[in-house]
């Protein structure tokens, strides 16, 4: 049997390579080594690591976590926002 992944909305952006939005600033407990750009971050399945150009996605949860950009590019595609949209934080 095939299954299909449900169309959900979740907020990212690429480590190192895009600003880092105010959710991402106000996360408490996630580590960065200066040395060598990876950021260390608790997830339900243990402290995952980010390196640079990885996304770092926000879930439909509020769960934080990794993803190597060949995954998320296979699997997510752009929202389009209105201009006001475009600059919100959350």
């Amino acid at each position: 049997m095939k299954y299909r992944k449900l169309p959900v909305e979740i907020d990212a952006f690429r480590w190192t390579y895009d600003k880092a939005p105010q959710w991402w600033r106000a996360l408490k407990h996630t580590q960065v080594n200066v040395g060598t750009g990876s950021a260390f971050i608790p997830t339900l399945e243990g402290i995952m690591e980010a390196r640079v150009g990885d996304y770092i996605i926000r879930g439909v949860k509020g769960e934080i976590y990794p993803c190597k950009p060949d995954i998320f590019e296979a699997t997510y595609e752009p929202v389009n926002q209105s201009p006001t949209q475009e600059g919100t934080e959350q």
